[in-house]
């Protein structure tokens, strides 16, 4: 029996024994990897399901919220409204508030400028009636009570408008209590002490006292010695001219022709030099004061004695108030009285 050649070729060709063999393997290893497909298939689909799912719950949660956010911005939306209706409510009656404080405080104003007014006046009134009193009593006291008295007014007031017066008023304080001016009190004491120095004063020609010794009497109880008596004579006779005749130095020619009865003239004069700038000092006149006292210095160096202790004083006297006359005139308050016109002003 003939065979083919493919089936020779076949009966020749050595057919492997474990391939087929290792076929079931394979074939439980593919269904175990398709198994594992499907496990991760079915997983995957899960967790998509899971996902569809919380996105469909947050769609939901979403659309809740925009509806509540939705009602939420209706409600703030009414409460802006209202809050607009009060705040238009609330600012019609701060306006009608507003009306009454403005009204309120121009009524404390003018009560306040009224009395501020009664006080600028009352010490502008008390001001002026010291500086008189100062120019009549020479003295600077009535203007310093009256400046500290308005000082501590102003301050108890504590107005704002006040506070240029205020200053003003510190500013004299300060200028009078460093000014200079002449105490006419004790002025014209040192004038009366002159006058009473007048009637005691040596003048230059006036006689001295005598010296001329009284003559002793003669012993009643014996006569004198014949060779004593002469010389008792002797000795009188000689004090007695002594007395007659007294030599000194004037420096005035007019002081040596001064009799008796012009001496008292004199006097008489001085008195009326020294009553005449008193009288000079109480009318302000200080000019015709100070012109008297000079007068009544030259006629004192001219005719009274020079070495005298009351020519000394006198003169001395005379010095010391032309000194003081020359002192500064009485301040004014002009400070004062410029920023009491300006408040009374209201500026």
């Amino acid at each position: 029996m003939t065979s083919s050649p493919e089936s020779a070729q076949a009966t020749l060709t050595p057919t492997p024994v474990g391939r087929n063999a290792s076929r079931p393997w394979g074939l439980w290893l593919a269904v175990a990897l398709g198994a594992l497909a499907l496990l991760v298939s079915v997983s995957l689909w899960q967790k998509l399901s899971r996902i569809q799912e919380q996105l469909a719950r947050q769609s939901a949660d979403a659309g809740q919220q925009s509806l509540e956010a939705k009602a939420w911005a209706k409600q703030a939306q009414e409460t802006v409204q209202d809050s607009a209706a009060r705040l238009a409510l609330v600012e019609a009656r701060l306006g009608e508030v507003a009306l009454q404080r403005s009204q309120l405080e121009e009524l404390m104003q003018s009560l306040s400028r009224s009395r501020d007014e009664n006080l600028v006046v009352d010490i502008d009134a008390a001001l002026r009636m010291a500086q008189q009193q100062a120019q009549l009593t020479g003295s600077i006291e009535p203007l310093l009570a009256a400046l500290k008295s308005a000082q501590q007014r102003v301050q108890r007031a504590a107005q704002p408008r006040l506070a240029p017066l205020q200053r003003a008023l510190e500013k004299d304080l300060e200028r009078l209590s460093a000014a200079q001016v002449f105490d006419l009190p004790g002025l014209l004491i040192k004038l009366d002490e002159g006058v009473a120095l007048v009637d005691g004063l040596p003048l230059a020609n006036q006689p001295l006292a005598s010296t001329v010794a009284p003559r002793p009497q003669g012993d009643l109880s014996g006569s004198p010695s014949p060779g004593s008596w002469w010389k008792t004579e002797l000795s009188l006779w000689g004090e007695q001219l002594k007395g007659l005749v007294r030599v000194s130095r004037l420096d005035s020619p007019e002081a040596a022709l001064l009799s008796p009865d012009q001496a008292f003239f004199l006097r008489e004069n001085l008195k009326l030099k020294l009553l005449n700038a008193r009288l000079g000092l109480l009318a302000r006149q200080k000019d015709a004061a100070r012109a008297d006292l000079a007068s009544a210095s030259v006629m004192v160096r001219r005719y009274a004695d020079a070495s005298s202790r009351k020519t000394t004083q006198l003169l001395q006297m005379l010095e010391q108030s032309g000194q003081q006359m020359k002192a500064g005139d009485m301040p004014r308050l002009e400070a004062s009285l410029t920023a009491l016109a300006t408040a009374a002003a209201g500026r």
